[in-house]
């Protein structure tokens, strides 16, 4: 039976593990394939080609091989566009890195999410100052949304969950693990129902990132509160490792 074998895949690396002496494991989103795994044979020689290709948060173009769950990275070639984002930008990066790891089931195609996880990379590596650390955090809040969509844990956003009713614009709602959306007992932690329904709109945009950071920009505050919650219960952590390296350093 002949190997499978895969050409100028769209990708970025996720994480990498030691594998031998020599060689790496990496997890990495693709385009058409989802998140795979990958041993990159020899990677950590100092002549290997691999070295410095294999970073994160770069976009690249992979070949590999095989069927199993683990393949074998044939070749890698750095495909530019932005340099790797620093400080806060880069944390906030192997956030995004985070989420998908723990989200995302291997094997599981995702394109529009792919494409999504491409802009906010850009969006991270941008030039920095005070609105675009604001475009920043918006652009985190719309990945976050459409990672949640993507693997089924965002309910429909314009109307009650257990009901169904659509939302008021002036009442406010919070978005609970496991309940969806429902009126808040607590109005400050929560958001209008123009505010969500604007959201539903934005994701249901033919350009769902850009329309979703648009809307973001004005709630990112509120929102950050909402989301952060359910994806550490998705997640199953009280904090993401990520987020707590952050603070970490801020209180530094």
């Amino acid at each position: 039976m002949a190997v499978k074998r895969v050409s100028h895949e769209p990708a970025y690396v996720l994480h990498r593990y030691d594998w031998s002496e020599t060689s790496l494991i990496l997890e990495v989103f693709t385009r058409h394939l989802g998140r795979i795994a990958l041993v990159a044979k020899g990677a950590k020689r100092p002549s290997s080609n691999f070295r410095p290709v294999l970073l994160p948060l770069q976009p690249l173009q992979l070949n590999f091989t095989g069927e199993a769950e683990i393949r074998t990275l044939k070749a890698a070639e750095w495909m530019g566009g932005h340099v790797m984002p620093t400080g806060e930008s880069l944390l906030s990066g192997y956030y995004v890195n985070e989420l998908l790891m723990r989200l995302l089931a291997r094997d599981d195609p995702h394109e529009l999410l792919f494409d999504a996880y491409a802009a906010v990379v850009q969006v991270l590596a941008s030039d920095h100052g005070t609105a675009q650390a604001a475009t920043q955090a918006a652009g985190l809040r719309a990945f976050e949304l459409l990672l949640l969509r993507a693997v089924g844990l965002l309910p429909s956003l314009d109307a009650q969950t257990a009901t169904l009713t659509p939302l008021a614009p002036a009442v406010r709602y919070a978005l609970v693990a496991e309940a969806g959306l429902r009126q808040a007992d607590d109005a400050e932690a929560a958001l209008a129902g123009s505010d969500w329904r604007a959201l539903q709109a934005a994701l249901d945009d033919a350009a769902p990132f850009a329309s979703t950071l648009r809307v973001c920009a004005g709630i990112n505050g509120a929102l950050r509160t909402q989301l952060r919650v359910l994806l550490n219960y998705h997640c199953g952590v009280a904090t993401l490792h990520t987020r707590q390296m952050m603070r970490d350093l801020q209180a530094l």
